[in-house]
């Protein structure tokens, strides 16, 4: 008899009733550590105080209050999103709903397992000692991932495969995905190819798409993603990527109807509605990006992480589609239903200033163009498209000072994806390459003082302060070689004097493959080879 009692559980209905049977239910099956949450409100502040091993939650959440909008599988969504629940959460979802494009939603963010009501005690026992068995197979090489040991976490897979046979094709999977983490692009290129040589799986193939893709090889992926969708017509992130390919491809019309086609089968995920909108402003069908970006607003209402630049894409479609008395409206519900959030003031002073622009009134649109520099000074949180975006409105409106400041804190920001070749471009596309070369010089000056701020704080002991300034400094430089051989170094340093920390590792080996293959003579390559190989041995770290 397997024994869960030590088992953690957090119910999510806001069903009294019902709340009040699941706990009967998993008290007969010795479970008795539960928690309760009525609504997603309720459960995230749940997840973010402590880890579950199980979440059941109800998929239909209406009845749990005021702030009770959200659904299960947009809950699911945001948990998933923000990295709220790890691998070792067991997610169970529980409905009644027969509507197919619900169900489809919900099972495309991989819950655990999903169980139709009416259901007995032993029926909800039975799929959970079903998770609970299957979750214990996975459980060593979760734990590595989860502490940031990757090349254990694969070696751990690896073993997983011969240990559990009936398991083989996903311990597989983790070890592509750990490869692809690792920027390990051909090996797991091979794992997938691998695994669709024996047997066609959905998921296989769309990891060998999306590996395909990261390496620029657009052609190839989007006849392995068709191909996908020819044959499971209901796989639907393989639609996402194919949208992305018809992008890479200048072919945002196409783009825009394969997202439609998948909005059409599986209507409910946020960030699918998201794109669509995005894509179809892009290609003018500002009709359709009204009603995406709506959907999204609607839907995203309750949502904890409620994000404000959604208003924003709505005000420039309206505008855009020449309804400023709409977008005045939009302004004023952000204002109104998102008071307290750290980026408002930024989205409505950007927000009124399009309003402005797009009735000529130029002065006020500097204005508040002027506000909203000066508020992304002091927000977190806001995008680098939100950012870039004002930038390109801040040039439209001359305010060159203010664009360059703008894309400085996107270059700023070691978190953004923004290359220093894609903030370059944007004023070049604006026809301002003199203020491109200007924000060159900017950053390069910038670099120049992080290193000699990294030397000195090095110079204190602040070993772990020292690798921060550093990596800032490699977001702004990422070719540098001086910036990547001072990284290497400091995390070297950092890794002798305080112990071994295995997603750091990561990057020190990251840095001296990159500078192997820029300045393969570099005096100082061996030297750090050999002291990176030195820290593994002190620590009994495997090479």
């Amino acid at each position: 008899m397997q024994d869960n009692s030590n088992l953690s559980v957090l119910v999510i209905d806001p069903n009294p009733g019902m709340r009040g049977s699941l706990q009967n239910m998993l008290t007969q099956s010795s479970i008795t550590r539960i928690d309760f949450a009525v609504n997603a409100s309720t459960a995230i502040k749940q997840v973010e105080k402590r880890k579950y091993d199980l979440i059941l939650c109800e998929y239909d959440l209406e009845g749990g209050g005021a702030e009770s909008g959200q659904d299960g599988q947009q809950l699911l969504e945001d948990m998933r999103h923000h990295k709220l629940i790890g691998l070792g959460t067991i997610f169970i979802m529980i409905t009644s709903e027969g509507v197919y494009s619900k169900v489809v939603s919900a099972a495309e963010l991989t819950p655990t397992d999903y169980i139709l009501k009416p259901f007995t005690v032993d029926m909800l026992s039975s799929r959970i000692n079903r998770a609970i068995e299957r979750r214990a197979v996975f459980l060593p090489t979760y734990n590595l991932i989860g502490q940031g040991n990757l090349r254990e976490a694969i070696k751990s897979a690896a073993a997983g495969e011969a240990a559990h046979p009936r398991h083989v094709a996903d311990f597989a999977r983790l070890r592509a995905e750990m490869h692809v983490t690792l920027d390990e692009l051909p090996q797991a290129e091979e794992i997938y190819s691998g695994i669709l040589a024996s047997k066609s799986i959905g998921w296989a193939s769309l990891g060998l798409a999306r590996v395909l893709f990261a390496q620029d090889k657009i052609e190839e992926a989007e006849t392995v993603v068709t191909k996908l969708i020819e044959d499971n017509p209901k796989f639907m992130a393989a639609y996402d990527l194919l949208a992305k390919c018809h992008e890479m491809n200048g072919a945002a019309y196409r783009a825009q109807k394969t997202l439609e086609e998948a909005v059409a089968i599986s209507p409910h995920m946020v960030r699918r509605l998201r794109r669509l909108g995005e894509v179809a402003l892009e290609a003018g069908d500002v009709v359709v990006a009204e009603k995406s970006f709506k959907q999204v607003v609607s839907k995203s209402k309750y949502s904890e992480f409620r994000d404000p630049e959604d208003h924003v894409k709505l005000v420039k479609t309206l505008l855009k589609k020449g309804d400023a008395n709409q977008a005045g409206s939009v302004i004023r519900d952000m204002e109104k239903s998102l008071r307290g959030n750290a980026a408002i003031d930024a989205c409505k002073a950007i927000s009124v200033a399009l309003l402005h622009e797009s009735a000529g009134n130029t002065s006020a649109a500097v204005t508040e163009l002027n506000a909203a520099v000066a508020a992304v000074r002091l927000s977190k949180g806001l995008s680098s498209d939100f950012k870039i975006g004002l930038a390109r409105t801040c040039l439209s409106n001359r305010l060159d000072n203010a664009a360059a400041e703008v894309m400085l804190t996107v270059m700023n920001d070691v978190d953004s994806k923004v290359s220093m070749q894609d903030a370059m471009s944007v004023f070049v596309k604006a026809g301002r390459p003199d203020l491109a070369e200007g924000m060159n010089s900017r950053l390069m000056t910038q670099v120049l003082e992080l290193l000699d701020l990294a030397a000195e704080k090095g110079n204190m002991g602040d070993v772990k302060g020292a690798v921060q300034t550093l990596l800032e400094a490699q977001h702004m430089a990422p070719r540098n070689v001086q910036v990547m051989v001072a990284l290497a170094k400091a995390i070297l340093r950092q890794l002798e004097d305080l112990g071994w920390d295995h997603p750091l590792a990561e990057v020190c080996v990251g840095q001296l493959e990159a500078v192997r293959k820029v300045d393969p003579g570099n005096p100082l390559l061996p030297g750090l080879t050999e002291d990176y190989h030195g820290a593994q041995r002190k620590y009994g770290i495997s090479s």
